[in-house]
Formats: C-alpha cells, structure tokens, sequence
C-alpha cells in the first residue's frame, strides 16, 4: 500500500455515456403501444485504484387499451440487466467483484370512471423479481373528484419497496484478520405505505395550482448493527428501524405568453425514525433521516425564434440536520436548438452559481462537492 493516497482523497471525475431509443404507435384517441431501450455505461474510480464500471442494459414495453365505454387499461413489463465490474482494494471489497444482476417487472393499471366527468378511480400493481429478494409487489388506489371543470380533489394509497443494492448484501470492510463492516444475506427490501391527499384548480388553460399533503410509514429500514462483545465485530447491515414522515407539496403552472412558460414547487417534510425493538442500531435511527425539511423549485421555459429554446431551472435546499450540510442555491440553463423537425441540439449548465457545493456527506474523510458542470446532448424523433 506504500505511495497510495488515503481512501476517497484522489478526485477523478466520473465518466459516462447513455443512448435511449424510443418507438411509439397510436392506435386510436385512446389506444396506443411503446417501446423503449435503453443503455448506460458508467465508470467512476473513487479513489486510491478502486474502480466501478457499470453497464446497465434495459428494456420496456407499454399498452393502453380501452375496455368498455368507462374503462381503460394500461400494462407494461420490463427488463433490466446491470452488468457490474468492480476493481477491488485489501479490505475493501465487493464480492464478488464482478456480478450480473438481473430485474423482471411488469404492471398493470385499471383507470373506471365511476360517475361520468365527475368520479373516477384508478387501481393498479407494479410486480417484481430481483436476484436479492425474490417477487415483490407494489399495488396502489387512487380516487379523484371533479366537482366542476376547475377543481379535483383526490385521495391515494400506495405501496412502495427499495430493494437491496450492493452494499446492502455483498460490501466488507476489513483489516488484516477482522471484518469490521459487512453487508448482510438476509437483508431485506426496505418498505414505504404512503398516503396522499390533495387539491388542484386550473381557472384556465394557462394557469394551475395544486396543494397535497402526506404521511408516509416506514418499515425494514437499514441499520447497522453491532456484533458480539468484546469488540461489537463485525458491524452488519440489518433491518433495525421504523418510522414516519409527513410534509406537504405545492406546485404551479403559468403561462405568461404563448413562448414562456413558468413552473415551480414547495416542500415540507418532517421525518421522524425509531429504533426497532430487538434492534440495537449504532446510528439510534439518524442514518436515514439526514433530509431537508424546506426546498423550492422555480423552472422557467422559453420558446424563442429560430428554433431556439432557453430553459432554467432555480432551486433551494434548505440544510440537512445531522450530519450538517449547508443550505443551498442553485441555478442549472439549458439552450436548445432544432435545426429540423426530428433533430435538437442542446447545451446544458449545471450548478452554475458556485464552483462546487457540498449536498451530503459522505462515509470517506474527504468530503464530496457536486461541481458546476457542462454537457451537450443530441436527440432525434423518427
């Protein structure tokens, strides 16, 4: 190890390409199909030789059909294969280093219009089957109420799931003889039910506001917990903690001409996490609620002569508690350009009020920074 930089204080920038491709097909005003691929290649080297390359090769597929004048379905299913290539370190090790891991899901929706232009209630379930856990199920309801044409209320349920990564089931962290941090076999997908509840107006066709509230219940969240005395070795990854958050959401629209349009949003959030009974978590349940409580969104569009379009995006975040990481104010620009109907050329500016600005912090000494970045994209329509 002699002449190596400490873990996480050499920067190298991440280097990484995507192409999607996307076919549709309408069948009719309410009836149509879709297909899209998609292929992302990501390599990043974290420091002092360690090193991930990711492929990520995926596929999807969706239809809308009608089923009797008051009914419409929708379904898809997918395939997603992560090719994962990880450059080991002694004593930091994914293992093993490579691993292919494969994603099966499908979905179905049933939207019935229960009283015509006034009620209607949408039903549906997300299915998957991943190599950690095995199927999981993700069913959702939702009701909406349209009294007249510029108000809906509305009211949801859902189910939602994060299956394990990596670190989760295959990471060790070691010395010579003792594993000190270890990812855990029976880890477990962690597990969301979240209600919802909300109203929006929209007066007239330029113009819309929408206001919901939410609660959110927690289950299987990821603790660490410690191992047998005298030394409590190695630290595992488990399912120790519960817990609740609950906040509210605002959202806008508005058309101030026919070429500019502006959108934004406000959020609130408490989150509150608890230890679990028979767990013995050496975060007490802070690990998973580092979140800020305030952030707001200001996005501007402008459709401009000659095929040109100038797009920014304003946002607030207000600071995270524990471990503390500053609020900050950010500003993102995109310049677009279509020389033809099928074909937009773009240039996009990321964080560009400050070089670079800390958004978490991170398990490694060397703090993190997300840096002012540019990139241009190229799209065509067929």
């Amino acid at each position: 190890m002699a002449g190596r930089t400490p873990m996480g204080t050499r920067r190298s920038p991440p280097a990484a390409g995507n192409v999607l491709g996307r076919w549709s097909r309408t069948l009719s005003s309410d009836a149509d199909v879709r297909l899209q691929v998609y292929y992302d290649r990501t390599w990043r080297d974290l420091g002092n030789d360690f090193t991930e390359l990711l492929n990520t090769y995926d596929a999807d597929w969706q239809q809308r059909f009608p089923l009797g004048p008051a009914q419409e379905v929708t379904w898809g299913a997918a395939f997603r294969l992560m090719d994962d290539r990880v450059a080991n370190l002694p004593g930091f090790v994914f293992a093993p280093g490579h691993k292919v891991l494969h994603l099966y899901s499908a979905f179905v929706q049933d939207e019935i219009e229960l009283l015509k232009d006034r009620v209607r209630l949408c039903l549906g379930s997300k299915f998957e089957h991943n190599d950690y856990t095995g199927f999981e199920s993700q069913p959702s309801g939702r009701l909406a109420w349209t009294p007249n044409g510029e108000n809906t209320l509305w009211a949801a349920i859902s189910r939602a799931v994060r299956t394990p990564a990596r670190i989760d089931r295959d990471f060790a962290l070691s010395v010579p003889g003792l594993t000190v941090l270890a990812g855990s076999e029976d880890f477990e997908s962690e597990k969301v039910l979240a209600y919802e509840a909300g109203w929006r107006l929209q007066p007239n066709a330029r113009a819309w506001l929408s206001v919901s509230l939410f609660y959110n219940q927690y289950d299987e969240i990821r603790s660490a917990e410690p191992g047998p005395p005298p030394f409590g070795l190695p630290i595992t990854f488990a399912n120790g903690v519960e817990g609740e958050s609950y906040g509210l959401e605002t959202a806008f629209g508005l058309g101030l001409t026919d070429w500019w349009r502006l959108r934004g949003g406000y959020t609130a959030l408490k989150k509150h996490l608890y230890v679990k009974d028979g767990s013995a978590d050496l975060n007490g349940a802070s690990a998973e609620s580092d979140d800020p409580e305030h952030q707001i969104l200001l996005q501007s569009v402008m459709d401009l002569p000659g095929g040109i379009s100038l797009g920014s995006v304003c946002r607030y975040v207000s600071a995270l508690p524990n471990p503390r990481v500053p609020s900050y104010i950010e500003l993102d620009v995109r310049l677009g350009w279509r020389p033809a109907n099928h074909l937009e050329l773009a240039v996009v500016g990321q964080n560009l009020l400050d070089h670079s600005h800390p958004e978490f912090v991170p398990t490694s000494p060397s703090a993190r920074e997300i840096e002012r970045s540019v990139y241009g994209t190229v799209a065509c329509t067929f």
